[in-house]
């Protein structure tokens, strides 16, 4: 079985005591869970999931026993801290040394969530209770909220995203071409001989849920089918290119104003759909000003929108770059370092695809889908406007895109 290198940092923490929660936040269908299971085998553990609650059990705290109750009941606060009481007792039976885990899926379904928690926590803090708490969730708009409003000071983050080459390469044996096309979505891979199926999958089973439950469930929307239609024209017709969203207005019924359309941008953002980077100047209100560049956060959400076929894809050289350049973006913003920020650059006609800033340096990014264009004139041009440059064109006789999407980043910008 594939383990993500995550494991390895989840697998350390549960061996420590109890110290602080461990929140585990990504995407849907990349493998939160499967992750959390993989750290629990022979670990004394209680994992339970607020969108299929299993617990038919009712903690009686003066009896000091359990009592049965239906199964199927939706999953409530005093549910919450039913299967937490129940984790206390297991974890009060272990010996010195050994400690229980409660792992919590899609926590932030509850409300008022982290409210109770953090009192259920602090009391079991000041009992020193051997409970390690792992609290999933795939909506990362509510996630962050509960945490900063409630839980700030008492939990670690693990943060999850979409599949990179090297993982699906391993886990797969996906080739190069195959990651460009049908991305890095784990559940989907067994699918892609069958395109058709494979498509019908990614939209309607992670696409959207995506957007129906994480969003719109979720978070205040006021204008579902506009979200819908930008996240469809963004990731289907854009990714890749720059979009004024003023000129994007004209192509959505109802569209409102620019600040719901970037409002909902931000929101498919922190979905792990769609993002819009923002232009690099040096200054910030100038890059606010300034039309954002579409990038989809994993080319499956580009290729099950369209009706190219694999084979086809490849055959149109025109479609075929932009989802290389889409596929380099993701692999940015999936997998960039935490303290690097990532954008573009343009000043007509010179452009330059993705620039990486960390600290008072950047990183310049050209992306190629093939070779004999060495001249990379937009790459020239950014350097003699800015300091402290590396450059590096992805696709040509400097790096290939296998080499790009196999290292990690941070090694390009030592």
């Amino acid at each position: 079985m594939f383990c993500r290198s995550q494991l390895e940092t989840l697998t350390a923490r549960l061996d420590e005591p109890p110290r602080f929660m461990i929140v585990i936040a990504g995407p849907r269908q990349i493998g939160k869970s499967t992750l959390v299971r993989q750290a629990l085998r022979g670990r004394s553990s209680t994992f339970e999931a607020t969108d299929q609650p299993t617990m038919a059990q009712e903690w009686n705290g003066h009896e000091g026993n359990i009592s049965y109750v239906e199964r199927g009941a939706k999953a409530t606060e005093k549910w919450i801290v039913d299967i937490w009481e129940q984790a206390r007792v297991k974890a009060q039976r272990l010996p010195e040394g050994h400690f229980h885990v409660l792992a919590i899926d899609e926590i932030q379904k509850i409300p008022r969530w982290s409210e109770v928690i953090k009192g259920l926590w602090d009391r079991d803090r000041a009992e020193q209770v051997r409970l390690n708490v792992v609290l999933l969730g795939s909506s990362p708009f509510l996630m962050q909220q509960g945490l900063t409003e409630s839980l700030a000071g008492r939990y670690e983050l693990i943060v999850l995203t979409h599949w990179s080459y090297s993982e699906m390469q391993e886990a797969f044996d996906f080739s190069l071409d195959e990651y460009i096309f049908f991305g890095g979505y784990p559940g989907a891979a067994s699918l892609i001989r069958e395109e058709t199926r494979w498509r019908q999958y990614v939209r309607e089973s992670l696409i959207r849920p995506n957007i129906e439950k994480d969003i719109l469930q979720m978070t205040r929307v006021d204008k579902p089918a506009l979200l819908k239609t930008l996240f469809e024209l963004g990731c289907g017709a854009y990714s890749g290119q720059l979009v004024s969203l003023t000129k994007l207005l004209g192509q959505l019924e109802g569209a409102g104003n620019t600040v719901t359309l970037a409002h909902y941008l931000n929101l498919l953002a922190q979905a792990g759909l769609l993002t819009g980077l923002q232009k690099y100047s040096g200054q910030a209100l100038r890059r606010r000003a300034a039309p954002p560049k579409f990038n989809a956060h994993n080319t499956a959400l580009i290729s099950a929108q369209n009706w190219y076929t694999f084979e086809q894809a490849k055959s149109d050289r025109t479609y075929w770059g932009r989802l290389v350049e889409s596929a380099a973006g993701s692999h940015l913003i999936n997998n960039k370092p935490d303290n690097t920020n990532l954008y573009y650059w343009r000043e007509s006609p010179r452009e330059v695809d993705f620039v990486l800033a960390y600290g008072d340096r950047l990183l310049a990014i050209e992306v190629k889908s093939g070779y004999g264009d060495e001249t990379h004139q937009g790459v020239q041009d950014f350097c003699g406007r800015f300091k402290n440059v590396k450059t590096l064109v992805v696709g040509s006789s400097q790096v290939t895109l296998a080499d790009f999407l196999l290292q990690p980043i941070a090694d390009w910008i030592r």
